[in-house]
């Protein structure tokens, strides 16, 4: 659980750092370890769970949303939105403790 609160507390902190202007290899950084991050979660919850449910389906959309292979192509304001909306949800996992 620990280890899933820290992937998560991470990718919050990766997430609102894109509001900033930086180099565009720190958002390509950015979808890789968010896609990992996402993929790696959903892993964790089907082995705890031992089935596939909706969260498990939401962190996959959302590891095929950020995926670095085939760019989807959002423009800054788009992509920060969604960059809020993913932070704001992955806080809402931690403050609830889902089991």
């Amino acid at each position: 659980m620990k280890n899933e609160k820290l992937i998560k507390v991470g990718m919050i902190v990766l997430l609102l750092l894109c509001f900033f202007r930086w180099s565009y290899g720190f958002y390509e950084f950015v979808r890789f370890a968010t896609m990992a991050g996402f993929l790696y979660l959903s892993f964790l919850r089907y082995d705890r769970i031992k089935k596939i449910d909706k969260t498990i389906f939401i962190y996959i959309m959302i590891a095929l949303l950020f995926q670095p292979f085939y760019k989807i192509a959002l423009g800054r304001f788009l992509w920060n939105l969604v960059d809020l909306l993913v932070a704001c949800f992955l806080a809402y996992e931690i403050m609830n403790k889902r089991k």
